[in-house]
């Protein structure tokens, strides 16, 4: 049995096309059920629903053979150990620093100024900040990060932006773009060397769509 760790959402959403073009279709809407491992029309693959930021650590450690998650996760809880054949070039977003509206974040960062940050990226946040030469102090959050600027627990957030919208109704604005996030495909190295014949063909329809995707205007 090949068993796929996918989080409930955008990821599993959007990797559901994905595993058609594998010939493989998930049984049950993960929304309707409270099942955590779910059936697929394939009887030798299953799904397994976790946490997100878990999806590395199954994977690893051999609880899933395979699994998608975004690139900030693997930065944030290590993707060591782990084979990363496919950018699967969905759940596409960035990992951005924003402020309130009238903070002077250019002048802070150009004057020395100690800044406090909130994220759950705490890994991203450190690495991008120290190469600009800026002290922060990081405070961590895992919810609701863009109230961290206007009750003043912070004075930027670092965190995952889509389309800008969630910053603008909280009236914060984007400042630094640190990078550009997908979600990869994940393989646990003995899974790959021991169930070669079901998980190569898995990896390479994958990879024929997102080609078939990438080709479409």
């Amino acid at each position: 049995m090949i068993t796929l760790a996918l989080s409930k959402g955008r990821i599993f959403d959007e990797t559901l096309p994905l595993l058609r073009a594998a010939g493989i279709e998930v049984l049950e809407d993960p929304e309707k059920s409270r099942k955590l491992i779910l059936a697929t029309s394939h009887p030798g693959v299953r799904v397994v629903l976790v946490r997100a930021s878990d999806v590395p650590t199954y994977v690893e450690y051999g609880g899933a053979d395979l699994g998608v998650t975004g690139k900030d996760t693997l930065i944030e809880h290590g993707g060591q150990g782990l084979y990363q054949p496919l950018d699967l070039n969905i759940s596409r977003c960035r990992v951005s620093v924003a402020v309130r509206a009238d903070f002077d974040y250019a002048s802070a960062v150009r004057q020395g100024s100690r800044l406090k940050v909130a994220t759950k990226y705490t890994h991203i946040a450190r690495e991008f900040f120290a190469g600009k030469g800026v002290h922060v102090d990081l405070i961590k959050l895992y919810g609701s990060m863009e109230l961290a600027p206007l009750t003043g627990l912070a004075d930027a957030i670092v965190d995952l932006v889509s389309t800008g919208n969630t910053l603008k109704a909280n009236q914060l604005v984007e400042v630094e773009r640190i990078m550009d996030i997908s979600a990869r495909l994940v393989v646990n190295q003995a899974s790959l060397k021991l169930q070669q014949a079901t998980i190569r063909p898995i990896i390479e329809a994958f990879a024929g769509a997102i080609a078939q995707g990438d080709r479409q205007p």
